[in-house]
């Protein structure tokens, strides 16, 4: 299957950013992300919330997420969400488990780059939709939608949610949002990017201005530094 090289972002990321900045600027529990400390990503500063509330695609993600696992020993059938996928997954991930960790980076951001890009509009037919692993591996996904299984792939292999964040940004040489994973390894972010080929240190992206990101715990709010 051809490497995944088109264009992985899309506008309508943009439209919920206005509603969001608004409960960031009366959350409580708002602090710069101070301790842990870790590098800001793309030239920011963090401010971290606990509240998931503010991001509802993102919760009925991890729901659905948690309630596909009974799929997995299901016998496979001809239907659209395949439980053979989630069984192929998983022996992917076995496959992966005890090896370094940047080997597995690199092994799960090539594997899932390999999907074809398709917007939500189409594949959806919602504007904006951040689908789960076995959503993706039944009809691909967009640009959030690698990130995510990107994320669940390195959850299951141990990964702790604290080391990881959806990032969405507006990519400014395009001029268009877009959205990939961050993976902190030893405090150094690491960026899984379904426009990248390779899993690249965060220092070497210019072009990227993130909005804000989000693990399963909680979300930070970027500013420029």
């Amino acid at each position: 299957m051809p490497q995944a090289l088109g264009i992985g972002f899309k506008k309508v990321l943009l439209p919920s950013l206005a509603a969001i900045l608004v409960v960031a600027a009366g959350i409580a529990d708002a602090k710069v992300d101070n301790p842990p400390a870790r590098p800001g990503v793309f030239g920011t500063i963090a401010i971290r919330s606990n509240n998931l509330k503010p991001f509802p695609k993102w919760r009925g993600t991890l729901d659905r997420y948690f309630k596909e696992e009974k799929f997995v020993n299901r016998p496979c059938t001809s239907t659209l969400f395949n439980p053979c996928q989630l069984k192929d997954w998983k022996a992917f991930l076995k496959g992966l488990e005890g090896k370094d960790r940047r080997v597995q980076l690199e092994r799960i951001n090539k594997e899932m780059n390999y999907k074809r890009y398709i917007l939500d509009i189409i594949n959806y037919r919602v504007v904006d939709y951040w689908a789960t692993p076995l959503q993706f591996f039944s009809k691909d996904g967009d640009c959030e939608d690698y990130a995510i299984t990107k994320y669940m792939s390195l959850r299951t292999l141990g990964v702790p949610a604290e080391d990881m964040r959806i990032v969405v940004l507006q990519d400014m040489n395009l001029r268009l949002a877009h959205a990939v994973l961050v993976v902190y390894l030893n405090d150094e972010p690491f960026v899984l990017d379904n426009q990248i080929r390779w899993v690249v240190k965060e220092s070497t992206i210019r072009h990227y201005r993130p909005y804000y990101s989000v693990n399963e715990t909680s979300w930070w709010l970027h500013r420029q530094s």
